[in-house]
């Protein structure tokens, strides 16, 4: 291409310096406004496609706006002035040369990805439509039959959000107790550090204000919202503090007197590495440590309760409500162990995200899971819908087209389902959760009562007695008195600020009527901030520069959260408008604060303020992808004087419509309709030997090893504790995926006796037994195993039955090894080793089966709530609970038997049945025999999508590895672990 140096010229000339208004030179950040938005061109600019008309079209232009949009070209630009520093044409038209190449490459990997994207996209649509169109035809005839008719266009029906009929009083209530849980961010109640990073916002304020706002409702007594205890350095010590009680709005119209344990409540829970923040990327592994600390304060304010307003009876939460994805894990854990209904709001969804940043083009799949954790978090959203009695969205949007991405929910068959349940007729076994739409509330202290509606404050100047982040914000403007427009956000690109200043930058006749505040968080320096934040504050920062807007571009450093309210109150007064135009919005809280304080407010139309809007209609709704619809909207707010009236005095009109009073009274509605389930621990004289005498329990879970092994490694396990000062002071505990018959038999060939065990967990816990035996009668024909029925009614919840047992016997025969022609089946139904609540199946040729995440995903569509496992080394697959797990069903023998979980020691095999990870988390101690003993090798761990380290914290303290399994290995890894043994 040499000789070409007009064309290439001409063509960077369009690509860095397009429009009048360009700057010079300004780093990279400034180049890429600079292809992106033409430099300042004036008010009033169009795309260069327009500019055909008009006689002034640029192909590269158009090349560079249209093609290339959404990549980084600050590389680029390095190297345009890297190749004008050059002396030698040569040399400078080699490497204009290849910043062209370079160019063209970019365009044609764009083209690449969204044709792969497209088609992926598609695909998926299809095998989706079709396994739901399978899922409706596998159900019989009569199943939908009558459906259709008044109940089809009725959301209430459609979400299973109805509440006629038999809802009881809220009054009629006065003992709820109920825990909210949030894991990550920094939670206080006062003063919140709202945009210190990336997990400190909306959410913490949301969590916050509505743990206040219940535990001011009629017919609650507590709230207790559980999350993170932080003790790092450079943290303020409060999030360190077990309990801080919050000052709640309003106890009026309450029947009873408050004890010393009521009202709202932050239990900071101790979990994770004790003197380190941790982003909610990497809380994961840490949260069964949290569930089990977490059980333990429930259980113990439970009696606490109960012995202040219960007559001494327990007063269990009336529900257990999670908050973002690694809270919902943490809330279907303690529903389950406790038999309590469980609530999940989800915020921001993981696939949500992750088709966003796809679409985006700037990580791949692999490197996005690796930086958000994103397959984890959907999974975690999964179960999360699979154990959820209420599903609380924001807006209808969240359910339509958020929701209905997920293989548990569907939003047609979800109002099948629904207008069943109506009708009372069976759905064999299958079940939605209930989506309900509240909107969220604000706080309504903070309204500014002498504002009045009618009126004018002309004169905005500050006064002495005038809160102090208005001199804070004013002294970046040189003309203080012109409307402010107010964008509170934290500095992401999803919140899309640079489209805003670009906005204001480009539009000469709103840059002469307004000034323009930015709300971006907390920050000492940017160097200190993380790379995501600091990239999005740089380019701001750049673009001020770029566009010359000092003295009307307001970006303080600090502000307390307090001060929030006096920011509406300063924009309002100087009649000014909110803005949010962040790429998707899921909740729009800031929307209804800036319209409670009398604030018009521009906003984005993806999302939450598209209902918002609705209700409040205040404002107008933008394409945050345009820039000059951004503008005009803006402009015509704060320059027609009377439409900036009307929307002023319509969202001041309509916003009791989103207080927390309106919100708490929907909230609880709901709650009240739930179905009673209640923990059962059995009474104490069904207790037996372990209540009194027990000081440390020993779980034997070694799954997936030969018969002799297992005998040996239970051998040498009781070996190990019987010789030393645990003798007789420790229990155990026989955990394993055998049937009962199979345990005698086991138990037989050792020698032992059953007695010489406390439990034995069976069909991979789905049951629990205990062996007794008539003391004058030492036979061990004599011993009889007791079924433990209260554990089973902790588990039957949502368990399909004879509904999902017909499923799973049409779905093996469909399960097929191929050879050539011939087709042979490989899983049928195992009846000698199934049970009320475990369904087993045989499998013939396990190299053949299907990964059980594909089995999971199926369930979920067919909307079949289940825990499926393959387990004797892929032999066998059994579907049990959603709540049955061998680690739950330790949860619930320490509540029963009042066992610390400290005190446990769980003995697993390094690898094994399909479920042996989640025994590896938690408060007990593991002991993982890595070696002598063969695990045969099969597909048993198919079922993760991610890395195991995502849900386990292999370097924990309380988890040890020892090579072999002799009596003497396994007492000196308990001695390290800190387990007495002589």
């Amino acid at each position: 291409m040499y000789g070409n140096d007009n064309w290439i010229n001409s063509y960077l000339d369009a690509i860095l310096d397009a429009g009048k208004g360009a700057a010079g030179p300004g780093g990279g950040a400034g180049a890429a406004a600079r292809v992106r938005g033409g430099g300042g061109g004036g008010y009033g600019d169009r795309p260069s496609l327009l500019l055909r008309e008009r006689g002034h079209f640029s192909p590269a232009r158009y090349f560079v706006e249209e093609v290339i949009t959404g990549y980084d070209e600050t590389d680029l630009y390095k190297t345009w002035l890297r190749a004008n520093a050059m002396r030698s044409p040569q040399e400078k038209n080699t490497r204009l040369e290849n910043m062209t190449w370079r160019i063209w490459n970019l365009a044609r990997k764009k083209k690449e990805f969204e044709k792969e994207e497209a088609s992926r996209l598609s695909k998926r649509r299809l095998e989706n439509e079709k396994q739901q169109n399978d899922g409706t035809a596998d159900m019989s005839e009569d199943l939908f039959e009558g459906v259709k008719g008044e109940d089809a266009g009725d959301p209430a029906v459609a979400y299973g959000d109805s509440t006629t009929g038999n809802t009881p009083k809220i009054s009629s209530f006065d003992k709820l107790y109920i825990v909210l849980i949030s894991l990550h961010g920094l939670i206080r109640g006062e003063n919140m550090e709202l945009g210190r990073d990336s997990d400190t916002g909306g959410q913490v304020k949301y969590v916050v204000e509505l743990a206040k706002a219940l535990s001011s409702s009629p017919g609650v007594y507590r709230v207790d919202l559980l999350t993170r205890q932080i003790l790092a350095p450079n943290f303020d010590r409060g999030y360190g503090e077990p309990d801080e009680m919050l000052a709640s709005t309003s106890f009026k119209n309450l029947k009873y007197e408050r004890g010393k344990n009521s009202g709202a409540h932050i239990i900071r829970i101790p979990f994770g590495p004790k003197d380190k923040h941790l982003a909610k990327e990497n809380i994961w592994p840490f949260i069964q440590d949290f569930v089990d600390s977490a059980l333990d304060h429930v259980v113990r304010m439970s009696k606490t309760i109960g012995e202040e307003i219960g007559s001494g009876c327990p007063v269990w939460p009336a529900v257990i409500h999670g908050h973002y994805a690694s809270a919902g894990v943490a809330a279907t854990l303690l529903s389950g162990a406790l038999n309590v209904p469980m609530v999940f709001t989800g915020h921001f969804l993981g696939k949500d995200k992750l088709e966003g940043l796809l679409k985006q083009g700037r990580q791949t799949r692999e490197q996005i899971n690796m930086t958000y954790k994103i397959m984890r978090r959907i999974e975690a959203e999964e179960l999360s819908l699979d154990a959820s009695e209420i599903v609380i969205a924001s807006t209808r949007q969240e359910i339509e087209e958020q929701w209905n991405l997920y293989d548990g929910f569907e939003v047609m068959l979800a109002r099948k389902l629904r207008a069943l349940v109506k009708r009372g007729a069976n759905c064999y076994g299958r079940y939605m959760p209930r989506m309900v739409i509240i909107p969220p509330g604000v706080e309504f202290g903070h309204m500014i009562h002498d504002f009045d509606l009618y009126g004018d404050e002309d004169n905005p100047s500050l006064a002495s007695e005038d809160p102090s982040i208005w001199f804070e914000i004013m002294r970046f403007f040189t003309n203080p008195r012109k409307p402010m427009i107010l964008a509170i956000a934290r500095p992401y690109a999803e919140k899309n600020i640079t489209t805003l200043v670009k906005a204001f930058g480009e539009c000469h006749p709103l840059r002469e009527l307004a000034n323009l505040t930015l709300i971006m968080g907390n920050r000492e320096a940017i160097s200190k901030m993380n790379k995501v934040s600091a990239a999005v504050l740089t380019s701001v920062l750049t673009l001020i520069d770029e566009y010359d807007l000092y003295g009307q571009v307001a970006y303080p450093k600090h502000h307390k959260h307090s001060e929030v309210p006096d920011i509406y109150r300063l924009a309002a007064r100087t009649k000014g408008a909110f803005v949010n135009v962040a790429y998707f919005e899921q909740f729009g809280v800031t929307l209804i604060e800036a319209a409670m304080h009398g604030l018009p407010v521009i906003a984005t139309k993806n999302g939450a303020p598209v209902e918002i809007h609705q209700v409040l209609d205040n404002g107008l709704l933008v394409d945050p992808h345009d820039q000059h619809s951004i503008a005009d909207a803006l402009y015509k707010m704060l320059s027609e004087k009377q439409f900036w009236s009307r929307c002023r005095e319509n969202g001041l009109k309509n916003i009791h419509q989103f207080s927390w009073p309106e919100h708490c009274k929907n909230y609880l509605s709901r709650i009240l309709t739930l179905g009673p389930r209640h923990p059962a621990f059995g009474n104490k004289e069904d207790q037996k030997v372990p209540v009194n005498c027990r000081k440390c329990i020993i779980v034997i879970a070694v799954d997936s090893v030969s018969k002799e092994d297992l005998v040996q490694i239970i051998r040498n396990s009781i070996e190990a504790t019987r010789t030393g000062t645990l003798s007789g002071s420790t229990g155990f505990v026989l955990s394993t995926s055998l049937t009962i018959a199979e345990i005698r038999s086991l138990i037989k060939y050792t020698g032992m006796l059953p007695t010489d065990f406390d439990a034995f967990i069976c069909n991979s816990g789905s049951d629990i037994y205990y062996p007794s035996q008539s003391s004058d009668v030492p036979s061990n024909s004599r011993v009889t195993f007791a079924l433990d029925n209260n554990y089973r009614s902790h588990i039957e919840y949502r368990w399909g039955g004879e509904g999902l047992r017909k499923y799973l016997v049409k779905w093996a025969s469909s399960v097929v090894e191929r050879k050539g022609r011939t087709e042979k089946q490989i899983i049928f139904e195992d009846s000698e080793h199934s049970s009320t609540y475990c369904l087993a199946f045989r499998v013939v040729n396990p190299n053949h089966l299907p990964p059980l995440k594909e089995l999971q995903k199926l369930m979920r569509i067919q909307s079949l709530r289940c825990h499926a496992l393959y387990n004797h080394g892929a032999t066998r697959l059994s579907v049990i609970p959603i709540h049955a797990s061998r680690s739950q069903a330790l949860r619930y023998l320490s509540i029963r038997w009042g066992i610390e979980l400290p005190d446990a020691v769980v003995i697993v095999g390094e690898t094994g049945d399909s479920d042996y990870e989640e025994l590896f988390g938690g408060l007990h101690k593991t002991i993982i025999l890595k070696g002598g003993f063969n695990t045969p090798a099969n597909r048993i761990h198919t079922v993760r999508r991610y890395p195991l380290q995502d849900v386990v914290a292999l370097d924990s303290s309380n988890i040890i590895g020892i090579e072999g399994f002799s009596s003497g290995d396994i007492r000196s890894a308990m001695q390290q672990l800190g387990i007495p043994t002589q």
